[in-house]
């Protein structure tokens, strides 16, 4: 893909629309960001989108498309299949975002796999052909690239790691209904339980990674059980998905090394000798790996070249 090839990336949270204008090296020539309308139902949102490019002084006809990451299954269409975050039930977001938008191809991925195809063009999986990318936030979601393709599955949950079992002892439910998912560990909410059950006050896993960091025994034992799950896990999906590394990113992964190293020890303890050379490493794009993915999405199956770094303008 060359240079002067232009697409968005629109990455649509529950709070925040962010908006980044890209060549097909993935140089980032402009930025942006509004707050997204979910009142309605979120019948705006598309709206919302349309009216923030249309204003951008840059013709229709020089953008090879627009990408859109959203918080929920996508259907192969581009349907959106039920997206809470945003208030949506069934909506054909691609089809409609196209319409408003006079005709640009649009393409539209969950956020998590929009996410994991950025960091394999222009972050820490740049050097990856196959990577899983787990986030670490509010939930636990995943985003799965093999051969430099998006793998969704038929029904659009592939990657969905955070709904592994990994505790079916456990007694209180997870947000999905089940007990004992990975989610109920290893999330943000996850770990804070995992710190209060321990006898700590805490409000947020940032408040675990601080204490943790300042050397306190319970918050580090939190973190160590959180991510011994999670490398737990991530070793009976090296045995599914032979990928050659696996990216933490997400709120949670800025706990670093102390989340980080039992991820691995249990990762290498546990894995299948004949993917015992997968990597286990942070996520490098932070927030902006969904947009840049989205971006990606937007170029299609047309071949994008990776920046010697993404720069940005504005």
């Amino acid at each position: 893909m060359k240079e002067n090839t232009l697409v968005y990336g629109v990455d649509v949270g529950g709070t925040t629309i962010k908006f980044g204008l890209l060549d097909g090296c993935g140089n980032l020539l402009h930025r942006s960001s509004i707050p997204t309308d979910t009142s309605e139902q979120g019948k705006n949102i598309l709206p919302q989108i349309a009216h923030w490019i249309r204003r951008q002084d840059v013709p229709f006809r020089e953008i090879a498309g627009v990408g859109l990451g959203v918080p929920g299954p996508v259907r192969p269409d581009g349907t959106v299949n039920r997206c809470v975050n945003l208030g949506w039930g069934v909506v054909p977001a691609a089809a409609e975002l196209s319409r408003l938008l006079d005709g640009v191809p649009v393409r539209v991925a969950n956020d998590a796999n929009a996410a994991a195809l950025g960091e394999r063009w222009l972050g820490a999986g740049r050097n990856m052909d196959s990577l899983l990318l787990v986030t670490l936030g509010t939930g636990v979601g995943g985003g799965l690239v093999l051969h430099g393709e998006m793998v969704t599955g038929a029904h659009g949950s592939a990657g969905e790691i955070g709904h592994m079992t990994v505790n079916p002892g456990e007694t209180q439910p997870c947000s999905c209904g089940k007990r004992g998912c990975l989610e109920q560990y290893a999330s943000a909410g996850g770990i804070v339980r995992l710190a209060q059950a321990a006898g700590l006050r805490v409000e947020s896993a940032k408040d675990v990674s601080d204490l943790a960091a300042w050397g306190n025994e319970r918050a580090q034992g939190a973190l160590k059980k959180a991510g011994r799950l999670l490398g737990l896990a991530l070793s009976n999906a090296a045995c599914l998905v032979d990928v050659d590394g696996i990216l933490l990113g997400g709120g949670v992964a800025a706990a670093g090394e102390a989340l980080l190293s039992p991820v691995r020890d249990a990762f290498y303890a546990n894995v299948f000798h004949a993917a015992a050379g997968t990597q286990v490493a942070l996520a490098s794009l932070g927030n902006d790996a969904g947009m840049y993915g989205a971006a990606r999405l937007a170029l299609g199956s047309q071949s994008a070249t990776t920046a010697q770094s993404a720069t940005t303008a504005l």
